[in-house]
This record gives C-alpha cells, sequence and structure tokens, in this order.
C-alpha cells in the first residue's frame, strides 16, 4: 500500500486554499489558520511555527498566508514585513529542519511594471509597492535556505465563491445588486488567475520534482475593464454600460506598475498542460461558483 503523502497549508480559511480539500484529496492535510481551521497557527510566531510543523511532520508545505491587502500593506509596511516575511522566514526555517518541500506562493508583484510584453520567469525584479518587495523578500529567503521548493507567481486572483471580495466578486454583486452602469480601469494590466486553475497546476508541478521558479497564470492579458466586459458578457448583461476609466479615477495608497502580465515561459519549457485562457476559466468560475454563491445569499 503506497503511503499518503501528507501536506500542511497555511491560510487554510483563504480564498485559493477553497480549493485545496478537492484538488488535494489523496493528501493527508493539516489546514492551519489563525481563524477558524483546525489547527491555529500563527506563521508571525517562529515558536509556534517550528512546534507545529515538528509535529505535523508534513512531507510539503504549501504556504498561501500572506498579507494581501496591497493598499493596507503600504499604509503598515511592518505589518507587511511581518507577514510576509517574517512570516515566510519562520516556514522556510521549520521546513528545512524536517526536510519537507516548500511552496511558496508569491506574486507578479514582485516586477516594476514596466515592460511592454509580459514578464517571464528570468526578467528582473524591482517591485513598486511594499507589498511587492514583502513578497520579493519571502522569495529570497526561500531560494537561500531550500534546495526543495516551488515558488510560484501568481497573477491577478479570481476565486472563492462566497469568499470572494476582490475585483470579480464586487463587480458581480453590483451586477447582482441591479446597477446599470459601471466604470473600470484600462490603463493597467494584468494576467487573470482563477485559484482553482492554480491550485490544479501547483498539484501538476508538484508531481514532477523539478524545482525552481515559475510563473502561473491563466492565458493571456486584460486590464481591468476587458475582465468587466467579460463579466457583464459571461451573466447576459451586455446592455449594462461599462465606463473605461484611468486609473486616476480611483486613487489608492500603493503604487501599481502598468503591467502586471506574465508569462508561464517555465511550464512551457517544460512541457506542462498550459493554463487555459482567464475568459474561459472567468466564465466557468461565474456560472458554477460566484453567482450561485450571491444568489444563495441575496
Amino acid at each position: 500500500m503506497i503511503k499518503r503523502k501528507r501536506m500542511l497549508v497555511t491560510g487554510a480559511s483563504g480564498m485559493t486554499a477553497s480549493y485545496v480539500p478537492a484538488v488535494f484529496d489523496d493528501f493527508d492535510l493539516i489546514l492551519t489558520d489563525r481563524v477558524d481551521s483546525a489547527v491555529r497557527l500563527d506563521i508571525c510566531e517562529a515558536s509556534s511555527v517550528r512546534d507545529v510543523v515538528a509535529h505535523a511532520k508534513p512531507d510539503v508545505i504549501l504556504h498561501l498566508a500572506a498579507a494581501t491587502d496591497v493598499d493596507r500593506c503600504e499604509l503598515e509596511p511592518e505589518w507587511a514585513h511581518r507577514v510576509n516575511a517574517v512570516g515566510t522566514e519562520n516556514l522556510t526555517l521549520a521546513c528545512r529542519e524536517i526536510d519537507a518541500t516548500m511552496i511558496y506562493v508569491s506574486t507578479a508583484a514582485v516586477f516594476p511594471g514596466d515592460k511592454t510584453g509580459p514578464y517571464v520567469e528570468s526578467d528582473d525584479t524591482g517591485p513598486l509597492s511594499v507589498y511587492g518587495r514583502s513578497k520579493l523578500d519571502g522569495e529570497h529567503f526561500v531560494r537561500s535556505v531550500l534546495s526543495r521548493y516551488y515558488i510560484v507567481r501568481a497573477g491577478w486572483m479570481i476565486g472563492g465563491g462566497a469568499r470572494d471580495k476582490k475585483f470579480v466578486g464586487k463587480m458581480a454583486q453590483f451586477i447582482v445588486d441591479g446597477r446599470t452602469e459601471l466604470s473600470a480601469v484600462d490603463d493597467k494590466i494584468g494576467s487573470p488567475t482563477y485559484a482553482r486553475d492554480l491550485i490544479v497546476g501547483i498539484k501538476g508541478l508538484l508531481d514532477t520534482d523539478h524545482y525552481g521558479l515559475f510563473h502561473m497564470a491563466n492565458d493571456g492579458v486584460a486590464s481591468r475593464y476587458d475582465v468587466a466586459v467579460s463579466i457583464a458578457k459571461s451573466l447576459g448583461r451586455e446592455d449594462l454600460t461599462i465606463n473605461a476609466v484611468s486609473s486616476d479615477a480611483f486613487p489608492l495608497p500603493a503604487p501599481r506598475g502598468r503591467s502586471e502580465a506574465m508569462r508561464n515561459q517555465q511550464l512551457e519549457l517544460m512541457g506542462m498542460p498550459s493554463m487555459r485562457p482567464w475568459r474561459d476559466a472567468l466564465r466557468e468560475y461565474l456560472t458554477e461558483e460566484l453567482m450561485p454563491a450571491l444568489v444563495a445569499a441575496d
């Protein structure tokens, strides 16, 4: 009988982690979080991290816990550093102690945002925001301490169903509420990433034992305006007026580069299955997951 692998997951009450149990159903999962998971874990507390990891003895640590509110990070840099950099350092050291494999989910915000084409893994980093710098610090620590790791950079996250408080969730809620006119930014671009597809991709990558740095975003590039238009079309609301506006219309504390678009070049070179187009992923998410959740909550 083949022994089931054991995986410890941080940030288990978050949007992305909501897809882990179904995708990793052949693993023994230890779901941890500070809030409502079976195992409480504050990644900022080194002794707690060390004790929990030593007791669980996972084969793999999937590190999803993070400070992802980009604007709060900008206003509270110490908080961002403590969670994204120090928290990752604590997990990395605990991972080394038990000789486990680390999967660290990072972000396209590590780039300066001035490239014409999509960023690939070999491009120079240069984050503009506190959030981007704190996530890049986590990357550097993982790479400097471990030999068996996967650093996976995701793009603009989509997913979570009833937990979705990000752009797609907000736009869909506006439509459910009966709004007839919306505005969305068209001067900044990125690569939408369906969290379920990300988790499926991570599982496939884990099976390769091909360690390193990878981009993992759905295929294609979009502005927030493009995403809003696609939402309306997917929901049969092409009568909805969507105004394309500059990012100046929504001033925010954290700076954003013009582009957070990414290409999954390393996955392509390995011959891994490509991530499906973002419009296809968005349509499935809206019709099969988000809208049923919003209607049920209405």
